[in-house]
This record gives C-alpha cells, structure tokens and sequence, in this order.
C-alpha cells in the first residue's frame, strides 16, 4: 500500500503541474554544467571553438521510478559576433509512462563589447525549437477509480477524461548576459538573465480553458575570484520561477591546480526548503567530468525516506591548434 500511495502522489504531482500552472520544466543542481539549458546567451561562452556537454539527473528513484532526465547539447564560438549551438534533453516521470522532450537550436550575438579591448560583454541569446509531452494513460490510476471500502478497481472507467495523450509544439526562448572577461583581474563577474516558453505554447492535453506552458524566467550571477594562480573560487546563485513555483540556489565551487594539465573542483549549492548538493568534479587537458548528490532537507524526505538525487556530466572543449581561445588573452564567464 505504501509503494501505491507513493505512485499516486508522483502521477497527482506530474498532473497537478498542467492546470495549475506550476512548474513543469526539469531542473537541474550542476546548472551550470548545461548552460544552454540555462540561458541561450551562454550559447559558445566558453574558452575554445567546440563544446559538447553532456548531463543526467536521477531525482527520486525509490518512490515510484522517479525522474530521469538526459540532456545532450553542443556549441560553437566563432570568430565572428554570433556564436550557435543545439541542444536536446528528455525527462521520463515514474510510472505513469510521462515524458518531457525538448529540441532547441540556439544563438547568441557577442557584438555589443566595451571597456579596454572590448573585453567586457553584453550577449543576447535566443532559442526555438520543440517541446512534446507525452504519457501512458494504461499506467495512470485516478481518484474516481478508488473505492473508500473496496479499494482500487482497474476496471472502473475514470471520468477523468484528456484531450490528447500526446502534445509537440513549437516553442522559443530569449536571454541575457552581461560578463566582464578582462585578465589579470582579482575578480570576474557575470549577471544573466533567461525566459522560456515566451511563445506560451497552449497545453493540448486540455479540450477546454486557455490553460498554456508558463514562462520559465532565470535570474542568475557569480564571480570567480582568482586567490593566486593555482586557486579560484567561484560563488554563484540562481532564482528560477515557473507560474506558482520557484526555487532559489546559492552555492560556491573551489578549483585547485595539482598538475599543469589538471585542476580539481570541489563544492556544493542549497537550494532553499529543498536539498543540499555536494559537488565534485575533474578537469584534465580539454574533458571536464562531475558528480553531485542532492541530499534533501525538505518535508518530501521525511515523507519519501531517501528521497534524494545525483547527477553526473562530461564536457568536452576542442580548441584549434595555436589557439587559448578564440579572442587570444581573454576569461570566458565561469559558472
């Protein structure tokens, strides 16, 4: 009964989202790891030509198969002001056959440069593509199917009636960045600014009512502040809302040189009435690997048990022969 009741309360949670307005896109605590996912002004903000990033979140795995969300993304800086990438990420929702898949090409135009050799940035960032949502409704109970004396009764038919089990749409996105990328500086700062779903793409699940995907708006910064050449430490923070829900996260990470070709991460975000996330990471030559475990500090784990999450992801930068990066002495935003 106990394992049923957790199932319930996952599929009444993933349906609660539509209606309701609340949040409905996946999150993750290595954002900065999927920037494009962030922020389309992030698009090619990186130290080299190419980078190719990949990231996957488990969420909740012991209440009814949880979350799992895969996110692949790839982006190229050029030589010119306009920088491009794509960008494809999946979430499957426990047992209710639930699936959330987004397709986004995005762009971003570095041309707006001032300060001494126009090291300071302000980008602008778009994105568009597609996002389609899917479920199983042979995996889905309802409340209209439960018996207060006999229990749950697969062969009552629910009233509870979709219009469509499936819904692709179009969708788009725009972003802000502002990065100061002078060298030799104690401090390096960078504001952004992201909204999603500015299409507000009408919800297809729904026959009736004007019920449509909420705007996701992003707020986030940080600073890197080089103590000496072998160490940095970068805090960071993000505001996130989604119609009725949002979630704030502060956190910092320390990036220690023990080789000339590799360097050590270490540290942890919080995210407010939620979890803490310990990180982990390595970079060696152009591959940058880490490991986070969200470790929940809110009412769902006293509810749930363990309810907790862990993340890994890999990024690969490829720079061209001869090249730091592509405007030679210059810091790229370092999430």
């Amino acid at each position: 009964m106990r394992k049923c009741f957790y199932r319930i309360m996952l599929v009444f949670l993933v349906g609660k989202a539509l209606p309701a307005h609340s949040q409905v896109d996946p999150h993750f605590s290595q954002y900065y790891m999927h920037p494009t996912w962030l922020n389309p002004a992030l698009t090619g903000a990186f130290d080299g030509n190419v980078r190719v990033t990949g990231i996957y979140r488990n969420q909740w795995n012991n209440i009814s198969s949880g979350f799992k969300t895969p996110g692949v993304s790839a982006d190229f800086a050029t030589e010119k002001n306009v920088n491009f990438g794509v960008s494809v990420l999946n979430q499957k929702a426990g047992d209710g056959g639930y699936s959330y898949t987004t397709a986004y090409g995005s762009l971003a135009y570095t041309g707006l440069r001032f300060g001494v050799n126009g090291t300071q940035r302000i980008v602008l960032g778009m994105q568009a593509g597609l996002v389609d949502r899917r479920f199983d409704r042979n995996k889905l109970t309802f409340g209209d199917q439960w018996n207060p004396i006999t229990g749950y009764n697969p062969g009552s038919t629910s009233l509870d009636m979709l219009q469509a089990n499936s819904s692709t749409v179009f969708d788009a996105g725009l972003g802000a960045l502002y990065y100061d990328g002078r060298a030799n500086r104690k401090a390096n700062v960078y504001l952004g600014f992201s909204a999603s779903h500015v299409t507000q793409p009408k919800d297809k699940f729904i026959g009736e009512g004007d019920a449509k995907l909420p705007i996701r708006y992003n707020v986030h910064g940080g600073v890197k502040i080089n103590v000496n050449e072998a160490f940095s430490i970068t805090p960071n923070a993000l505001y996130s809302r989604q119609g009725t829900a949002s979630e704030t996260v502060v956190g910092a990470y320390g990036q220690f040189r023990v080789a000339a070709t590799t360097d050590f991460m270490l540290g942890a975000n919080y995210r407010f009435k939620d979890a803490i996330a310990p990180y982990i990471g390595i970079m060696h030559n152009n591959l940058i690997i880490g490991a986070s475990y969200d470790v929940n500090t809110s009412d769902l784990g006293k509810f749930g048990g363990s309810a907790n999450a862990f993340e890994v992801s890999i990024t690969f930068i490829g720079k061209k022969k001869g090249k730091t990066n592509v405007d030679g002495n210059f810091v790229c935003p370092r999430l």
